[in-house]
Formats: structure tokens, C-alpha cells, sequence
């Protein structure tokens, strides 16, 4: 049986505005020391473990010494001249961990190749393998198109207004003929986000049935794919690591109860399809009656112990009580309750996925809120060095313009050199901001007590869905039982004594 598989795959713009470097991005990513030419800071990441394969992969018409990633990257920063200039693109995409490295590294370079490269793109792929399950690839891509003769084209072109004669517009105020500023390519369509998951997800699926595994993988979620699954939540490195050693995370916790539940929902909807499966397949005639299969629930049963003899005894008497309550007298009721638990099973399923749906979300927003409480000092700190162009800079007098200038240069590089020393949690803070932007959903501010009293109600509400989901699985077993009996009987096996009719065990 096929098992489909949500992939992690994460896409983010490598920003001058949010004080990061191309050149530092492609240092950490790939483990090497490179230099940027543009402010003089040497990065160096040689220590990093986990750097499994690294390479540059360029549209025919790239210059060849792109192919050395400081030179790459290096041109990309000098070509960016503006303070806020987007300078990279980098998709965060998890590997098959079935797959070999060498199988990773030749899928890898061919979905980068026709995804990016042969659309005008340089790509620098690095893989990264620490060997605790999470084999994934970082690919760095530039944003700027290159024209036929290797030098760097346009991001934007200028475009004239024209009026219903196909006449440009002249605009006496400023001068000029009316014109709008479009991109020169399509690569920052946001649709493009969910075409490139969609191409990996091909590539990887492809491959993955080429070489006979029966797992696929999806960049929909199990809701888009319609499948009855809660979905978990992305680990991380800090959390992986944790867990690795013993240490239980919040993550991790939240993991194994979507997974119990999972398993829990899977189990129950695979008994009663296999009761509606028994119950359909019986013949029209000779069906053994309600009180056969209950005479037959004990048919030669030799019991070692007065321990077992009782729960049998006590195991009858509930599946008596189950067919008194649901008023079952004939097999056709029977069928009618498989199906009543059948459609119940479908309705909590509904509910608690989407309950715990939300849960997940709620969890994954209050985890980000207490990263950025947890970073926030350290970002304000490199907040509070961004240096600031005085007055002086723009001094007619040479001494003092020298002077000041050197006095920005050096911040710049004190502030650049604060971030390089804790990239760490000023990446996580502002990971964590921008996410929670991305989810305020209208509010002024971050709107903590709204998501905890929410998520507690929600946790509350569990405890009616549980005793439900019991209900149902009590159900179930006393359905099995009965149908336990009827095979028994179908089989011919009688009860060496049946059981004591005075106490009401026969019934129809």
C-alpha cells in the first residue's frame, strides 16, 4: 500500500534591508570561508558539520568563473547597489531519507537544473546531512536576470502608458511621458511558490517509484489531498537535536499526540470497514439469528482460570447490554448500527482533526511568540547599532566628510559583526516576527491572550471527544463480538452448554 507524505519545503528572500549578505548566506550554507568584497567581512563557517555536497550550477550564457561561489555571490552584492536590495532567493526543501546521497545529490541537481537554471537563474545547491533523519537541501538563487553576453540585466523595465490609440501619454507635470516600472521576469509570481513544491514533488515521486518504494510524498496538505490525517509540525535543527538526546521538546510532544491520534482514527475506521465489509458479504439465507450469535460467543472456549471464566462472563454480559441498548433483534439491525458507528466515526474524525488542526496552528503561533520574547533583547541590541548618516557626512569639507565616513563605515561593520556573532538568535527572532505578521489576521497586535484562551478551550473540549471516540470503540468490540459468534455458529461450532437462558442470554 502507497503511504503519501507532506514534504517540509520553506522559501525566503535574502533581503540588504534585513541586514543579511548574499555572500554570508552562501558561506553558512555550503561550510566554507568566503570574504564579501562589499562591506570586507570575512565569514567563515568551516566548523560546520552537516555540509554533504556543495555545488554551482549556471544558464549557459553565465560567465565561467561563476562557478567559484565567492566570485557569484560577490557579483550578485556588487551589482545590488541600494541599502534594502534583494540579493538572493533560497528554497529550504527536505530529501527522501530512503534515498542514497549520491541518489539525492543527482535528484537534486536535476530539479535544479530544469526548474531554475533553464529558466535563466544561477543556482549554488548545497545538501546537508547531519544523520538524525532530516536530509534536506539548501539552493540559493539569483534574482537578477543575466543577458546573452554574461552581464547583469535589469530587475525591472520601464514601460509606457499608452492611451486608446496606442498613443504614449505625455504628463506636463513632470515632463515626461507616462510610464510604470514591470518586472523583467516572472520569478517573483507568488504562484511560482506552489509550482516548485509541485515540481519536487514530481521529481522526488518519480524517482521514488523508479527505484520501488511504495512511499510518495505531496506538497498539498493532507486536507487539499483529502486525506483524514492531522497533520504534524515541523521539527526544526534545535528541536531534532534535543529530542536526539533524550530531551523532550514541545514540538516533539505535539508530534507524538498528532501521531497517537493518527494511528487511534486509522485503527477504528479500518475495524468498522472491516465489520461493513463482514456484514455486506453474508448470504440471504440460513443467517444465523441474534441469539445464535450470542450462544455461539462462548462456543467451546476452555478457560484456565476462574479469572478468565469471569471475564467472559462479564465480556457476554456487555455485549447483551450493547444489543439491549441499541435495540438489535435481528442481523438487519445489526447492519444498521455498523453503519450508524460508521458514519459517527466520520463525524468525530471531521471534528477532531479540524480541532486539532487548529490546536497545531495555536501551538505553532504561541511557540513563535515566546521565540521572539526569548530573542528580543538580543535583536533590539543589533537594532540599536545601525549606524546613522550624519551631517557630516555630506560636509563640504574633505577632513571632516573623511572623518565621518570612516566613523560609518566602522558601525556598519560593528553592527555586521554583531549579527555574524549571534545569527543564531537574530535569525530565529526575525523568523518569528515575520511569521506572527503573517498570521495576525487583521490584528493591531499580536493577539497572545486570544490564542491561549483559545487553545485552552479547545484542550478542554478534547475530553467530550475522547469519551465519544471510546463510546465508539466500545461499540465496535461489542459489533466484532457479535460477529465473532456468527462465524462460530456458520462453522458449526455449538456450545458444549448454552448459556443460562433464565438470565435473558437468548434473544429472537
Amino acid at each position: 500500500m502507497t503511504s503519501t507524505f507532506h514534504f517540509h519545503s520553506h522559501i525566503q528572500v535574502i533581503s540588504r534591508g534585513q541586514g543579511k549578505s548574499a555572500v554570508a548566506a552562501a558561506a553558512y550554507r555550503s561550510g566554507e570561508t568566503l570574504k564579501n568584497d562589499y562591506d570586507g567581512i570575512v565569514h567563515d563557517y568551516t566548523r560546520k558539520g552537516g555540509v554533504v555536497h556543495t555545488e554551482i550550477l549556471l544558464p549557459d550564457h553565465a560567465p565561467r568563473e561563476y562557478a567559484d561561489r565567492a566570485v557569484l555571490w560577490n557579483a550578485v552584492e556588487k551589482i545590488e547597489k541600494a541599502e534594502n536590495s534583494q540579493l538572493a532567493r533560497e528554497l529550504n526543501i527536505s530529501l527522501p531519507a530512503v534515498f542514497t546521497l549520491e541518489q539525492n545529490v543527482a535528484l537534486a541537481r536535476e530539479y535544479v537544473q530544469k526548474t531554475f537554471v533553464e529558466k535563466g537563474m544561477c543556482a549554488d545547491l548545497c545538501l546537508h546531512d547531519k544523520g538524525e533523519g532530516n536530509p534536506h537541501m539548501h539552493i540559493m538563487l539569483t534574482m537578477r536576470p543575466l543577458n546573452e553576453n554574461g552581464t547583469w540585466g535589469g530587475k525591472q523595465k520601464k514601460e509606457y502608458i499608452l492611451d486608446r490609440d496606442g498613443n504614449k501619454q505625455y504628463d506636463p507635470a513632470k515632463r515626461q511621458y507616462k510610464c510604470r516600472s514591470v518586472p523583467s521576469t516572472d520569478w517573483n509570481n507568488r504562484e511560482n511558490a506552489d509550482i516548485w513544491r509541485a515540481a519536487w514533488a514530481d521529481a522526488a515521486n518519480a524517482e521514488l517509484e523508479r527505484l520501488g518504494f511504495d512511499t510518495r510524498i505531496s506538497h498539498l496538505s493532507y486536507a487539499e489531498q483529502g486525506i483524514e490525517q492531522i497533520p504534524t509540525v515541523h521539527m526544526g535543527v534545535a528541536a531534532m537535536q534535543m529530542e536526539k538526546r533524550g530531551i523532550r521538546t514541545e514540538r516533539g510532544d505535539m508530534n507524538r499526540e498528532v501521531i497517537v491520534t493518527n494511528q487511534k482514527m486509522k485503527q477504528l475506521r479500518a475495524r468498522i470497514n472491516h465489520l461493513k465489509d463482514w456484514i455486506y458479504s453474508q448470504p440471504l439465507q440460513n443467517v444465523p439469528t441474534m441469539g445464535e450469535m450470542m450462544n455461539a460467543i462462548n462456543a467451546v472456549q476452555n478457560f484456565k482460570s476462574q479469572w478468565q471464566r469471569i471475564r467472559n462472563l462479564q465480556r457476554t454480559a456487555e455485549v447483551l447490554i450493547f444489543v439491549q441498548q441499541n435495540g438489535i433483534d435481528t442481523p438487519e439491525q445489526l447492519a444498521d448500527k455498523i453503519t450508524e458507528l460508521h458514519q459517527e466515526q466520520y463525524a468525530l474524525a471531521g471534528i477532531v482533526q479540524k480541532k486539532e488542526r487548529r490546536i497545531t496552528t495555536l501551538n505553532k503561533h504561541l511557540a513563535n511568540v515566546e521565540t521572539r520574547k526569548q530573542h528580543m533583547a538580543v535583536y533590539k541590541k543589533y537594532k540599536a547599532l545601525t549606524p546613522k548618516k550624519d551631517d557630516a557626512m555630506n560636509s563640504i569639507n574633505p577632513f571632516t566628510k573623511s572623518k565621518a565616513t570612516k566613523a560609518y563605515d566602522a558601525a556598519v561593520q560593528k553592527q555586521a559583526a554583531y549579527r555574524e556573532k549571534h545569527a543564531g538568535e537574530i535569525g530565529q527572532y526575525e523568523a518569528a516576527e515575520k511569521y506572527l505578521k503573517d498570521h495576525l489576521n487583521g490584528y493591531g497586535k499580536i493577539p497572545e491572550k486570544e490564542w491561549r484562551a483559545g487553545l485552552a478551550e479547545l484542550l478542554t473540549g478534547r475530553t467530550a471527544q475522547v469519551e465519544r471516540y471510546y463510546k465508539i470503540c466500545d461499540d465496535v468490540k461489542n459489533a466484532e463480538a457479535l460477529r465473532r459468534g456468527a462465524e462460530r455458529h456458520m462453522r458449526g461450532i455449538i456450545p458444549e452448554r448454552e448459556p443460562a437462558r433464565a438470565q435473558g442470554m437468548e434473544i429472537g
